[in-house]
């Protein structure tokens, strides 16, 4: 992936209104460089057909957006964490260009389907009109504590900064194993914590975030130049507490 979504998670916040972002606002030109930005990322699972349409508005999205990123997939085995995967590059992608965002998981359309896939979910955007509006200091943002995501001792620098990636009303549900040889993630269901997320939408919203941490943890292991071979699970029973999601043999060197 490209090292310089690497830089943009540390400038990352979500804009869960857009005020105070200045008088510029997304260009025709713009819109068709998202467009054709989205179709060079790299899918968490090559054999999922995407897409993403930008509307310009949404029935229920009224947080002062310009523009709404929908997307569409296909309905097949981790396609839920293969758009939070793809999503994350492109929200990425949009801070690079002061373009703010938000991860709009309650959001509603009117087309459910285009071209036979189905609606995932939206990126609300907006023009900002300087890098100062984005966050300044990551570490200050609400986050769980290291040790109750990460368990074991090894790539605790990266872990540190895995840690702040985006979830459905921050319920952060992943967990790690990690050794020296291997990183193991998880999907951690816990009751009682969803916000204003519906509760049968739980597991589905949390499959999406697990997607945008794993964007995470491949663009730190990069950045590091740690060499890794990945491989995914599909959940057995997605009611279960915890999920094994995938798991990442390190290249020694």
């Amino acid at each position: 992936m490209d090292n310089n979504l690497y830089k943009m998670i540390f400038k990352r916040k979500s804009f869960h209104l857009f005020r105070n972002i200045g008088n510029e606002h997304i260009t025709d030109i713009e819109l068709k460089d998202i467009e054709e930005q989205f179709t060079k990322f790299k899918p968490l699972i090559e054999e999922i057909n995407v897409k993403i349409k930008i509307v310009k508005k949404s029935t229920n999205c009224r947080r002062g957006q310009e523009y709404c990123i929908l997307f569409y997939s296909e309905k097949k085995d981790n396609y839920l964490q293969n758009i939070g995967y793809l999503g994350e590059q492109l929200d990425l992608y949009l801070v690079s260009k002061n373009i703010g965002t938000l991860w709009f998981g309650i959001g509603k359309v009117e087309q459910k389907q285009l071209d036979g896939l189905d609606f995932v979910i939206m990126i609300a955007i907006a023009k900002v009109d300087s890098p100062d509006k984005f966050r300044k200091d990551m570490y200050k943002s609400k986050r769980k504590e290291l040790k109750e995501i990460w368990n074991g001792e090894d790539y605790l620098d990266i872990a540190n900064i895995i840690r702040f990636a985006p979830s459905a009303c921050n319920t952060q549900p992943w967990r790690v194993d990690s050794s020296a040889s291997e990183i193991k993630v998880y999907r951690y269901r816990k009751e009682g914590k969803r916000g204003i997320m519906p509760k049968d939408k739980v597991i589905y919203y949390n499959q999406i975030d697990i997607g945008i941490f794993l964007c995470f943890l491949e663009l730190c292991l990069e950045n590091n130049n740690i060499e890794y071979e990945r491989k995914l699970y599909v959940e057995g029973n997605y009611e279960n507490e915890i999920n094994l999601t995938a798991t990442y043999k390190i290249k020694m060197q």
